[in-house]
Parts: structure tokens; sequence; C-alpha cells
């Protein structure tokens, strides 16, 4: 039985929340209906009566006894008995089985006493034990259905109906009836209903549930917002780009609960040792039983020790050890902005000795200003160069290309329309704009075709150039500042201080990489770089014996997240479809990849100590249950046994909880 796992055909995770709680809401009833009954077994039990010196027996008195006892073992251990068959029809033995074996035999023993066999009976020791059992599955199911509500409040995000402007008037539908391009309104503290682009108003907007940055966002005209952000004070009208499974929110949800159900090396390892131990327990417990009776023991001592080592024995804290960990630290990773794809990645990122870094919106900000505009040419002014430029890129969403376009507004430029357009990979953009042929490339393909770069064209070390071309000849360049995010140098004493050595690579030029590099305190940094060189920086760090962890924009850094031990993608908003990375990042601030390697640290040491718990439990436990300290006079009764197996549970489950104060906050 199988308590972590969800429901894979639920819509967003949303099955797999109900079953735990019905699961909570089962075993909550068993517990206090077998409780009560357990009541009277107990005050009408011989045993119970001669240890406390009270004699009230009722006529018939071992059959009452009985006739509870069946209730409990059938109605209030079914879950049990459900689980043991299930394991069986799957052919592994598991913690079911343990704890259906145990009960089993003390239930039949017991009735066999009632009707003829010589022997004291278990009836009292069966209700209590089944009682204790359930109490424990009961917290157990508790903590995991703590474990997906992190889930469930992603998946509560999204209002139900939208207000879908139509002409003039408003009307209010539901979510599933809102297709792209629908215009709708949000009032001031509404949720946004889907993902869309602001097409009137102004506001701030509170993400921190979807990317885990803690203050209110600005967005204005022509901004992208995501679906289940709360609006802040200004109404806002949004068209519709994504909707239902294809948005944002849909997809971090679909993401989390798909890491929650991969299971990674550790959560393999666990389920091996889970199932070793069952094994283990079997032919300790028959084992136990055939050497009491070989001393010479009554049966029914035999059979209590036989008992008591099955019940201790279940690895019900072993198979909860791993599993709830994973579904707390994937669930807690996406409301702080890590969305996990891979979980052995994510617990590997412990390993991480080197880091190299994309440097564009990730230790710097992304956002490119226009400083200079320079013409090189007779026939073209620098405002003719801006306005060819721009046409083609404006429908690119590089910085570089944004930041054009935002000098381009300011200046109210009109933007020509581009034909056949077409990327020059890694090296910048090519369309025919009025009859002329036009390119926006990187130093890279001035070298590459042997075309003189300007002595002038880099006048200060923090400037990114872009040199436009028309009709095959330079024309002039556009340089752009991009500014050091102000929490790179904080990220990068984090690294250094966890013995990380920290790369850039970028396809800037050699001066404004040695700028970011010395201003930042980089162990190292690799200029004028292409995507595919990437790959290469990767491999010769691996080569060097590093653990590389690699972060990009998820496409063209597509080749170099794949060869990287762990690659994060890195990306504003809406961009998660990065296939070929473990983990990405929703917002590109460096300070979250620290958090990222801090946190893994911090989930694979919680897995450790669960294990380390668990299966140390059962050691110590084991002999005990087995009776290897019957000659001091200590016996470990099977109701005891019961205690102490709920209580390792509870123990791993708590532990785990404990994982969420382990996540450093923005």
């Amino acid at each position: 039985m199988d308590h972590s796992s969800h429901d894979g055909n639920a819509p967003m995770g949303m099955a797999g929340h109900d079953h735990h709680k019905m699961m909570v809401a089962d075993f909550r009833k068993r517990f206090w209906v077998s409780l009560v009954i357990t009541i009277p077994i107990l005050f009408f039990s011989p045993m119970i009566q001669e240890f406390f010196g009270y004699d009230f027996r009722l006529p018939g008195n071992p059959y009452y006894l009985f006739a509870l006892s069946s209730f409990v073992y059938f109605w209030g251990a079914w879950p049990f008995l459900k689980g043991f068959y299930g394991e069986m029809k799957t052919k592994g033995a598991g913690m079911m089985t343990l704890i259906s074996m145990a009960i089993s035999v003390a239930y039949f023993y017991s009735t066999a006493t009632v009707f003829g066999l010589k022997g004291e009976d278990f009836f009292w020791e069966l209700s209590t034990l089944i009682v204790i059992m359930l109490l424990g599955h009961w917290i157990e199911m508790k903590s995991v259905l703590g474990a997906s509500k992190a889930l469930q409040l992603l998946v509560s995000m999204l209002p139900s109906e939208a207000h879908k402007v139509v002409g003039d008037t408003i009307q209010d539908v539901k979510l599933d009836d809102l297709i792209k391009d629908d215009i709708i309104l949000i009032k001031p503290g509404e949720k946004i209903p889907a993902d869309g682009v602001i097409t009137e108003g102004s506001s701030y907007l509170n993400e921190s549930m979807l990317t885990g940055e803690s203050k209110p966002v600005k967005k204005e005209l022509d901004d992208k917002v995501i679906g289940g952000a709360i609006n802040g004070n200004s109404t806002l009208k949004v068209k519709v780009e994504h909707t239902g499974k294809d948005s944002y929110l849909s997809k971090v949800i679909k993401m989390v609960d798909e890491a929650q159900r991969t299971k990674s090396k550790m959560q393999n390892l666990s389920d091996r040792a889970a199932k070793w131990l069952t094994y283990i327990a079997l032919a300790i417990g028959f084992g136990t039983l055939a050497v009491w009776l070989i001393l010479g023991f009554p049966f029914v001592y035999a059979l209590e020790r036989m008992v008591t080592v099955m019940v201790i024995a279940c690895p019900h804290a072993l198979g909860l050890a791993i599993p709830l960990v994973v579904a707390i630290s994937t669930a807690v990773s996406a409301q702080n902005g890590l969305l996990i794809r891979n979980r052995t990645a994510f617990e590997e990122s412990r390993k991480i000795s080197a880091l190299l870094f994309d440097k564009t919106g990730t230790l710097t900000k992304g956002d490119f200003g226009v400083t200079r505009i320079e013409s090189v040419s007779e026939t073209y002014s620098v405002d003719e160069i801006l306005r060819l430029a721009s046409a083609l890129e404006q429908s690119s969403e590089h910085p570089i290309a944004v930041g054009i376009i935002k000098k381009v507004k300011a200046d109210k430029v009109t933007i020509p329309k581009p034909e056949k357009f077409n990327s020059i990979t890694g090296k910048g953009v090519e369309a025919n704009v009025e009859g002329k042929e036009i390119k926006v490339v990187s130093p890279g393909y001035l070298r590459d075709e042997k075309i003189a770069i300007p002595d002038d064209a880099y006048s200060d070390a923090a400037e990114t150039v872009v040199f436009v071309l028309i009709d095959g000849k330079l024309a002039g360049y556009i340089a752009l500042s991009d500014e050091i995010r102000p929490e790179s140098a904080e990220a990068i004493k984090t690294f250094k201080k966890n013995n990380i050595k920290v790369y850039m690579a970028t396809g800037d030029n050699e001066k404004t990489a040695k700028a970011v590099s010395d201003k930042l305190g980089l162990d190292g940094y690799y200029a004028e770089v292409l995507p595919h060189q990437k790959v290469e920086i990767v491999k010769d760090l691996q080569d060097k014996g590093e653990f590389v962890a690699m972060t990009g924009d998820g496409v063209n850094d597509a080749p170099a997240l794949a060869q990287a031990n762990v690659g994060v993608a890195v990306g504003s908003g809406s961009d998660i479809a990065a296939e070929t990375a473990d983990i990405i990042l929703v917002n590109s601030n460096p300070k979250d990849i620290a958090n990222l390697i801090l946190f893994g640290k911090a989930t694979y040491n919680k897995m450790i100590q669960n294990l380390i718990w668990a299966t140390g439990y059962n050691v110590v436990a084991i002999p005990l249950a087995a009776g290897v300290f019957y000659a001091s006079g200590f016996v470990l009764g099977p109701a005891i046994a019961a205690v102490f197996m709920s209580l390792s549970t509870i123990i791993v489950a708590i532990n785990a909880q404990l994982l969420k104060r382990k996540i450093a906050k923005k």
C-alpha cells in the first residue's frame, strides 16, 4: 500500500490530495470505533483482571471477547488485510504483509483457544495492537496530507470564474470557457485567472506563491502576467494567452506532481531496504518461534515473541522516510520558485563543485539600456541605423532586443516590417527591410566574415555592442549596458563559502566579460562564447574532476544543460519549458541557485537522517522483540512493540516536516 502515490489521471494533482483526505478520514473513523470496542475487551480480559486484581466475568465471557475482537480484526484491521492482499497480488511482501501476519496469527490462535485449544488468548493484545497501528497510520496520513497541501495550494490559486469583456459589457464566465485572445478584467485584490498580456492599466502584482519573490512586481502595458498572481491596487485588462493545461500554473503543478512520483536513487535505495527488511523480519519471526519452542517454552510464549518481532520490524518508518521528504521538498521548492524535474539531480546538487553561469539576466539584470548609437557610414544616420535594426528586434524577447525596442519607443520611432526573418545561431539575426538586407550581429560574426571592428566600438568595459550590417557592409553599431544584479555578489560569497568555484560564459566581448568577472570575484570567465561551445567548457570542467552545474536559458543552452551534472534553466515568468534542464528557476536570481544548492543539501540530509533512524531503530528493536534479554527479565509485549513501531513512524514524519524551515526565505 503506497501512501505517497498520486492518481496519475487526476487533473492537476487534485485526486491525489482527495485520496489522502479520504484515507485520513477512514483511519480516524476506524481508530475511534476500534478504540471504543477495545475498552470492553480489556475490561473482560482474564489477563487484565488478574493483573489489576478484580474478577468480573460474564457467562460465556470468552465468546464475548471473541465476537468483539472479530469485529476489530475484520473491520478495524481491514486496511492492513487489504494491503496484504495487494502485496501478494504484486508478488512483493511488504509492511502490510508483516502487520497482517502478526495480527492474523494472534487472532486465529486466540480463536482456537476459545473453541477448545489449550492456551491463553491474545484478544486484548490483538485489539490494542490494531488500535495503535490505526493511530500510527492516521498520524502518518495526516503528515502525507500536509506534504501535499502545498501542491493543493497551487491548485487552488486560480479563481473559479473570470470577468470577460464582451463589447461594452462584462460577463462572468467559468475559467474553462476562456479561450486565447479573450479580454478579461481583473479588479483590485482579485487573482489573475489566466496567463496573458496587459492591454490596459498598470498595477503591482503579488507573485510570491508562484515565484517566491516576496515583493509585489509592477506590471504595465504589454507586460506579461501569470495566472494565479494577485492583483494589487488598480484595475487591469488582460488579453488571454494561455489557459487550462497550457498555463504556467498548470505546468508547475504537473511538474511538482511528476517530481513527487518520480523515484530517485535514494528512494529506490529505501524501497529495496524496506523490502529486504520485510524478508528478514519474516525469517526472524518464524525463527524466533522455532527457537523458543526448541528451548522448551510454551507455544503461546513462542507465538507472542514471533508476533512482537513481526510488529516491531514493520518497515513503516523506512517506507515513509524518503517519500515524505520528496513530497515536502518538491512542493516547498515550487512555492519558492524552484521547479524540480529530475529528483536525482536535485539530491545530487550537494556535490556541485563548479558552477557555470550564463551572464545575461542571471549575474546581470538583463535589463539593457542603449548607451550609444554610432554610424560608420555616410549613407545612414544614427536614427536610421536604430530604425532599421528595430525591425529585426521587435518580436524578440532577448534582453538586448528589448533594450533596443525600449529606446525606439522612447524616441517614438516607427518600426518598419521585416521580411524573410532568420536567426543566425549564436551570432545574431537577419531580415529584409524596405528592400535592404539587414543584419544585427555580434563581434564574433564580424571576425568570421573578416569585417574590421571599429577601434572606438568599445568605449566602456561594461558595455555590450551589437553591429548593424546593411547589404553586407558595416553601417554602425549600438552599445548597451547591463547592470550587475545587487544579489550576485552575495550569491557568489555563498558559493565560495560552500567551496563551489564560479565561472561565467558569455557571448560578450573580452572587456565586458573581464569587467563583470573582476567586479564579482569569479574564478574564471569565457568570453565571446557561442551556445555550442558551452558544452566543451562543461566537458573540460568535468574532465578536471568537477561536479558541474550549468545555468542557462533552457533553449540555446540546451546541449550544455544536458551535458552538465545538474542543468539549471533560468528564465522569467512563463518560460518553464526547458526540457533538457533538471531544475528550473522561475526567477533569474543567482540567490535562488544558492538556495537551490543549500536546500538540496538539507533535503539529502533529511533523507539520510530518516534512513538512519528507521534502519537503526529496527536493528536495535528486533533483538529486543525476539527476547534476547529474557534472562535479565526484560520482555517486550506485542502492544508495547506496536507503540514503538508507531512512534518510529511519527518521528520520521515530524523530521521530514522540519524540512520546510530549511529553505531560505528571500
